[in-house]
């Protein structure tokens, strides 16, 4: 037993020895694996911190959530007109507040994008016409200031609460400077009567891009319109969300005078399905990201092979006189196996740093969303290890099966 462990700790020093005589040769042979894994690393740590911000990002919102859109009518030739699609209008929003005995507020909005101007600075953003509930349905915080009341939403008042994105790109980074100011929106004057806290951004659009201004200053004054982009609701807890879509669907379906042959002109979306939604997303996105590196491990794969057997061919007379000495065909087998997964196993750990450094580095410079998971970096190890098993297989059998007469003559 002794025997065979010094053997075998014999092989291993051997194979390394090998590894170490040609310094060069075995680090350009280890790039491979060592971009291959750093890739997989990277991939995998931005899809799964794109996942986590959706998450983050959704479940900010509140759980009890629940988001009425407008549908479009769709005949046999697709979708129709824009002037023919359905519609979400301040009745409904009023319907579904007087009917719906699980909700616990209703907060209709319309949205259009407007230049707003501040002294000699202007910027494109949206702008929000909706009721003064806002910042308690979507979990909004004031940095300075007030919320409009549904006083100065029945008055139509000029007042405008200001995201933290549109006070930097207006010139500003302290809230309280804007509060109180003027500032143009379209052809019209507002006063800032608040600042919005910022809110993480992650998904679609960004939260802190926007300017809030009541309801009916939007209606009546800026847009013109009865068409709501959106009503959001919340039920009164998480067990009554079910309860909640369906009488919502019951309202609008009564509201639009939809008989049971017709379908719903209207989508009713809680937040779990925007979240199973994206997930899905973001998940096979991960995994797309993830497989094109892999790529990068096989091709790696093929290079030690390719080296492996060149060094097979450059070691032959040595095959030969280790066997003279009393090396068996399963010695030099294991010889050869270790080198290959010594070097991808050195690959892999090389890759591994580099790229959760990238990763660290991509949130650093670029405030990219990333998270490196164990799961990750194991998967990828595991990985690099298979590939240095089944890539250093056919080079070690090759050296294994060698004639030890005919690799004494070999010159």
């Amino acid at each position: 037993m002794a025997g065979r462990s010094m053997l075998f700790s014999e092989t291993i020093h051997v194979a390394l020895e090998a590894i170490g005589a040609n310094k060069l040769r075995s680090l350009l042979t280890m790039l491979g694996i060592v971009i291959g894994v750093a890739a997989v690393i990277a991939m995998v740590a931005l899809g799964q911190g794109a996942r986590n911000s959706v998450k983050d990002r959704i479940s900010a919102l509140g759980t009890t959530l629940v988001t009425i859109n407008a549908g479009q009518w769709r005949g046999p030739g697709g979708v129709a007109s824009a002037s023919d699609r359905a519609a979400l209008t301040m009745d409904d929003a009023n319907a579904i507040a007087e009917r719906a005995t699980s909700i616990t507020a209703v907060q209709p909005e319309m949205s259009r994008q407007f230049q707003v101007s501040y002294s000699n600075q202007n910027t494109n953003t949206t702008v929000n016409g909706t009721s003064a509930n806002y910042l308690d349905v979507r979990r909004f915080e004031l940095a300075a200031g007030r919320m409009f009341t549904d006083g100065d939403d029945g008055a139509r008042r000029r007042e405008v609460v200001v995201g933290a994105q549109v006070l930097n790109d207006l010139g500003l980074t302290v809230p309280d400077a804007l509060v109180g100011e003027e500032v143009r929106i379209g052809s019209l004057q507002f006063e800032v009567v608040g600042v919005l806290r910022p809110k993480g951004t992650g998904g679609f659009g960004d939260p802190n891009d926007q300017v809030l201004i009541p309801l009916s200053t939007a209606r009546y004054r800026l847009m013109g319109s009865d068409r709501l982009r959106a009503i959001n609701v919340l039920s009164k807890s998480e067990a009554d969300i079910s309860l909640t879509m369906a009488e919502v669907r019951k309202i609008l379906r009564r509201e639009h005078r939809l008989d049971a042959s017709k379908q719903d002109d209207f989508s009713i979306r809680n937040q779990a399905d925007f979240l199973n939604t994206l997930g899905e997303t973001t998940q096979v996105f991960t995994y797309l990201l993830a497989g094109i590196a892999l790529v990068s491990l096989l091709v790696g794969g093929i290079g030690i092979m390719n080296i492996m057997l060149v060094s097979v061919t450059e070691r032959t007379r040595e095959i030969g006189v280790r066997k003279a000495l009393g090396a068996t065909r399963s010695n030099i087998l294991m010889q050869f196996l270790i080198e290959a997964l010594v070097l991808c196993m050195a690959g892999g750990l090389i890759g591994v740093a580099i790229g959760m450094g990238s990763a660290i580095l991509l949130h650093t410079l670029f405030n990219w969303n990333t998270a490196v998971g164990p799961s990750s970096v194991v998967i990828a190890m595991a990985f690099a290890s298979i590939v240095g098993v089944v890539f250093g297989v056919w080079p070690a059998r090759r050296a294994a099966s060698l004639d030890p007469i005919e690799a004494l003559r070999y010159e």
